[in-house]
């Protein structure tokens, strides 16, 4: 039951009725026991500013902000992380008291978290990544690499210039590379990611010399619809510890269920498994 009381938190995007994040946020609620509610919020593509702008001061405690207004979000924000700042996107903003918007950027969180619970002996300090593709959902993940303590990191993309534009922007440990001289660094990478929408259930698959990876190398695809994209089933085949998208869905709510509702999510809740029963 909705009460004054209730702590009201959502998601913004456009579409939005794909997403999984109220079912993963209501089924923490209702196991903490806490007063709480997670609702989609759908503004149409020059509704977002004004969407937000009507939050500030808290009726409502925050959103997460998917796809197409993460760069939106963050030029939105009054203060951002530097999570946020160096992704040039934000997908967490929270509406404080005073009527301060701040901005985070959870997915690169998630991304690491994905690869501690899928890759446990994985360490981004090891050596080189590959990251494929360069929007975005890419400049998060290199981002989060070098937070963490990537030495180096490869953007391999098929428009170079796209790939070359990532990479001045986050410094010089980012370099870039079009797909088709990429082999170097795939032999190079302690990790391949994958950042673009290639292998999404309807769109074309990737056609990366996984093949020229050494052993140790660990494959994720953020793509999680299929959990097993033929990405990753390239890697399996070839006996590469794989990490799948939807681990990284899951991992990236964690903190932003922590900024809306001030606890962590309830470990025995198997959000997990509710998500693969939406999939399927």
């Amino acid at each position: 039951m909705i009460t004054g009381r209730t702590i009201v938190a959502g998601v913004v995007g456009h579409p939005v009725a794909q997403s999984m994040s109220p079912t993963l946020h209501n089924a923490w609620l209702a196991a903490a026991g806490i007063d709480g509610v997670y609702v989609p919020f759908a503004p149409d593509a020059h509704g977002f500013r004004r969407l937000v702008e009507g939050f500030r001061g808290g009726a409502v405690r925050g959103v997460n902000v998917t796809l197409p207004f993460k760069a939106d979000a963050l030029a939105a924000a009054d203060r951002a992380s530097e999570a946020a700042r160096l992704a040039g996107a934000a997908n967490l903003l929270v509406f404080e008291p005073d009527g301060r918007i701040v901005a985070d950027n959870t997915d690169g969180f998630g991304l690491l978290r994905a690869f501690a619970a899928q890759a446990p002996r994985w360490d981004a300090g090891l050596g080189p990544v590959t990251v494929l593709g360069a929007g975005g959902a890419a400049r998060g993940a290199v981002a989060a690499l070098l937070l963490a303590g990537a030495p180096k990191v490869f953007v391999v993309n098929r428009t170079v210039e796209k790939a070359e534009t990532l990479a001045r922007a986050l410094g010089p440990k980012v370099s870039s590379l079009p797909l088709n001289h990429a082999v170097g660094a795939f032999r190079l990478s302690t990790a391949v990611i994958n950042a673009t929408s290639a292998g999404m259930s309807g769109a074309p698959t990737l056609d990366a010399p996984l093949e020229t990876t050494q052993p140790a190398c660990v494959v994720m695809d953020m793509v999680y619809k299929p959990l097993v994209t033929p990405f990753l089933q390239q890697a399996q085949d070839l006996g590469r510890t794989t990490v799948d998208g939807l681990e990284m869905l899951v991992r990236q709510a964690e903190p932003s269920f922590e900024a809306f509702y001030g606890e962590y999510p309830p470990a025995e809740v198997d959000v997990r498994e509710l998500a693969l029963e939406q999939l399927r």
